[in-house]
């Protein structure tokens, strides 16, 4: 789908674009939330349902855009600024299905 040329040329190219629902968004989605620990394809593969052969090619490019790292076998979200955006978007739409907004109230 073609963009106006005003945001083409304003978006900043610090803008992370990772669509919702693709296979970097999922991957990107399970490190941020896993920051703390380092996985191996297999571990990835299992905790996202990526195609087995997806997962390598995937990290592949998320490591050249350097949104990733790894090391051996294992690979960890990367320390990049365009990913604490990412992070507090995940955090806050957990947040918003995870509410209790629609619970029985005692009045």
């Amino acid at each position: 789908m073609p963009i106006n040329i005003d945001r083409f040329e304003d978006e900043s190219e610090d803008t992370l674009n990772i669509t919702e629902g693709t296979q970097p968004h999922r991957i990107l989605t399970f490190l941020t939330a896993n920051d703390d620990q380092a996985f191996t394809q297999t571990e990835i593969y299992e905790a996202t349902d990526i195609p087995r052969g997806s997962v390598g090619v995937v990290l592949s490019r998320l490591e050249d855009r350097g949104l990733v790292r790894h090391r051996g076998r294992y690979w960890a979200i990367a320390d990049d600024d365009r990913l604490a955006s990412f992070a507090a978007q995940q955090a806050a739409s957990s947040a918003s299905t995870t509410d209790d907004y629609y619970a029985d109230t005692d009045t």
